[in-house]
């Protein structure tokens, strides 16, 4: 009897056990997954990686910035840099394959941005962060040392979007033929007038530059910068060379920078060590 008895017992902690693994590995899953920050209507899905000084990156692709363009981006700062600090990415608000939205914020589109990125840091408790933009994070960074002079240490800018005068619309075309394409469809709610109020907004009102501050700002702006340029329609080198140019402490690096393989490693350590000396904490 008491065999059988110890044999019940162990069998029913057993399946005690297994029914309760699903949800431990629900939330295991969970920690290592994606979460979400709201505030109103807006509601962000962000994800992070990695221990230490905290470091808010942002991939490329434009209006469509979003967690799952790292692994095609040109640096996956995710991977790259999880070993040196904690890495904070999330989709930008309404970025098509995302899962942040929010309402299409037509008279400050720029400003919306940055307040949504240090709303998802406030939310996270993080006062004082470093960060990263690939392509559109340019425009970010700048953006946010306005907003927030206090609170972004140092910055990298990789390839950074800015103003082409032979071809001045590359921007706002590809916003309108490629994002707003497929936004409007998930959100045929939104009238083409609004989109178009949006994206004149954001890249037409500020013709110049990198769209979302002005020149005598980057002539002001102490925050230490590191330039990584790019020489595409979107990327213009002159725009690299000019916040390098302007911003008194900025730096860039050599250009090209992408080939062959050990120059791109040594561009990378080099923005892993310009971030590193600049820690606060």
């Amino acid at each position: 009897m008491e065999t059988d008895r110890r044999t019940i017992l162990t069998s029913a902690a057993a399946a005690a056990a297994t029914a309760a693994a699903p949800q431990v590995f629900a939330q295991q899953a969970g920690q290592a997954g994606f979460s979400f920050y709201e505030k109103g209507n807006v509601r962000i899905r962000y994800t992070e990686t990695g221990k230490g000084f905290p470091i808010l990156v942002t991939p490329g692709g434009g209006l469509n910035s979003r967690i799952s363009n790292w692994p095609n981006a040109v640096i996956n700062v995710m991977e790259e840099f999880k070993h040196d600090f904690r890495c904070i990415t999330m989709d930008q608000r309404n970025a098509n394959g995302g899962e942040s939205s929010g309402p299409i914020p037509v008279d400050d589109p720029w400003g919306a941005f940055a307040d949504d990125q240090l709303g998802l840091m406030d939310h996270l408790g993080i006062r004082q962060f470093f960060f990263f933009g690939n392509c559109i994070g340019g425009p970010f960074a700048l953006k946010l040392m306005e907003r927030a002079p206090q609170r972004v240490v140092a910055a990298v800018l990789s390839q950074p979007v800015g103003h082409r005068p032979d071809n001045p619309d590359v921007m706002y075309n590809s916003g309108k033929n490629v994002w707003a394409k497929e936004f409007r469809e998930r959100r045929p709610d939104v009238p083409m007038e609004t989109i178009e109020k949006y994206l004149h907004n954001l890249y037409r009102v500020r013709a110049d530059f990198v769209y979302s501050v002005s020149r005598d700002f980057a002539r002001a702006c102490p925050t230490p910068m590191l330039v990584l340029p790019d020489d595409t329609p979107a990327h213009p080198l002159q725009t690299s060379i000019d916040i390098a140019s302007l911003a008194p402490n900025a730096e860039i690096t050599v250009f090209p920078w992408k080939e062959p393989a050990d120059l791109k490693a040594r561009t990378i350590n080099r923005a892993r060590s310009f971030l590193k000396t600049r820690q606060t904490v």
